[in-house]
């Protein structure tokens, strides 16, 4: 989401390289580069302009140490300054409730019914909670299937009056049911409305008003841009709510929304949507962003993703079958489907420090593992588990059955056959240490 703004952040600072001190020329010149990347990513003129100003101030400031380069210094207070313009520190859910109420409001088409999905799922695998959505869209029938077919997805009750055309008495009801059975979670989806639309907006404050939410979320499509951050202010002003959602940032989006809605409006960004998949949902932090628009990547969120899809048992079993070299294809194939869960392919390369600025003209087709699935699942049991007997007569029948060639075959039995050998040797710290010696140059 943020490639081009990363992209113009890194040739400001480039503008320092070389430059053995920081002047007031050459950061006016790299921080008037900063700004005009900051406008480009739809981020209001004030917003920039403030932004750049604070950084300027600092770096003029500092001294820079001899281990330190003005364009690290700079980097460095950018990332600060950025972080603080995020919001600074996570903001917590608040679900002190009993049950703790949750309010979703927003413009048309902005996701919040999908959102709504999404953090049921979410409180219910992550947290163990029990959740209850509420279909509190009168006007559109559509919004009521939508949502039960999303409950029935995930696995969680949906509440629903589609005779009822009274939002206020359907939460309320919905509440009363919640706390009859003992549910721990309401998530009231509402209508989408216009916040010039006098009559809507009355409606959703007298919902908010008659179940007391301990959250309001304002859920925004952030491809909206600055309009995104217009909007969010209007509600504010009405509503009053607790938290902002940004919804599609895995689009072709500049990124302006999620840099200056903390800003103008003072409440905290709680999510992020970064997909489709109902797992397609993270907790917004915002260095974590920060380090992603700085083309630092996001390491910690990787870890977090790879974690939550970590089988500790299978791992155990996993490692012993590397060290005697039995790791097989149906091993292969369960992990890429532990990648799978962890998300969008392109977005895990982006955490890898580094490796998102090299990878950000490379085109990663979430179906990527594609063609290794077929050739994995054209393959008999036997094969699966004994790479070694598959020979020419049934590299054929593997890549007829799969849809690809002898070719793509054979490169995956060398690439898989390569990967035993460099997994069985790290296995093993002590044939890893004898490799690295037997190599020129070290001891």
């Amino acid at each position: 989401m943020f490639e081009n703004l990363s992209e113009k952040f890194d040739r400001a600072f480039k503008i320092l390289k070389g430059q053995g001190k920081i002047t007031e020329i050459n950061v006016a010149e790299t921080l008037k580069e900063v700004r005009k990347a900051l406008l480009d990513a739809d981020v209001n003129y004030k917003i920039a302009k403030e932004f750049t100003d604070k950084v300027k101030t600092q770096a003029l400031g500092e001294n820079v140490l001899t281990a330190v380069s003005p364009g690290q210094l700079l980097v460095k207070i950018t990332h600060t300054e950025l972080t603080a313009l995020m919001g600074g520190q996570r903001e917590e859910l608040d679900l002190s409730g009993n049950p703790s109420i949750i309010l979703i409001a927003g413009l048309q088409g902005s996701g919040k019914t999908t959102f709504s999905g999404k953090l049921a799922n979410l409180l219910h695998t992550k947290q163990k909670k029990s959740v209850l959505l509420v279909a509190g869209d009168v006007y559109r029938p559509a919004a009521i299937n939508q949502l039960k077919v999303l409950g029935a997805q995930i696995g969680i009750e949906v509440f629903s009056d589609e005779e009822s055309k009274d939002p206020v008495s359907i939460a309320q009801r919905a509440v009363a049911h919640a706390k009859a059975n003992g549910i721990k979670v309401v998530i009231v989806d509402t209508a989408g409305r216009l916040a010039v639309d006098e009559e809507m907006m009355s409606e959703i404050a007298r919902v908010k008003q008659a179940i007391q939410p301990q959250e309001t979320l304002f859920v925004v499509d952030s491809m909206t841009g600055q309009d995104a951050v217009n909007t969010a202010k209007a509600f504010n002003d009405r509503i009053d709510y607790t938290g902002v959602v940004l919804t599609k940032l895995d689009g072709d989006t500049r990124g302006g929304a999620a840099l200056t809605i903390r800003a103008v409006v003072q409440k905290p960004i709680k999510y992020v949507g970064t997909g489709e998949k109902m797992e397609a949902l993270d907790v917004f932090y915002p260095e974590r962003m920060a380090d992603r628009i700085l083309g630092m990547g996001d390491i910690v969120s990787l870890v977090e993703r790879a974690q939550e899809n970590f089988d500790e048992e299978k791992a155990r079993k996993l490692q012993k079958k590397i060290a005697k070299n039995q790791f097989s294809f149906n091993d292969f194939y369960d992990q890429i489907q532990q990648i799978k869960k962890m998300g969008n392919i392109k977005d895990l390369v982006g955490m890898i420090p580094g490796v998102g600025k090299a990878m950000k003209d490379v085109d990663i087709d979430d179906d990527a593992f594609k063609g290794i699935e077929a050739i994995i699942q054209s393959m008999t049991p036997d094969e699966r588990e004994e790479p070694a007997i598959i020979n020419g007569g049934r590299r054929k029948r593997i890549a007829d059955g799969s849809g690809t060639t002898i070719q793509d075959v054979n490169k995956l039995l060398k690439q898989f056959e390569e990967t035993r050998k460099v997994m069985r040797v790290m296995s093993s710290p002590g044939k890893m240490a004898g490799m690295m010696r037997g190599m020129p140059g070290m001891k």
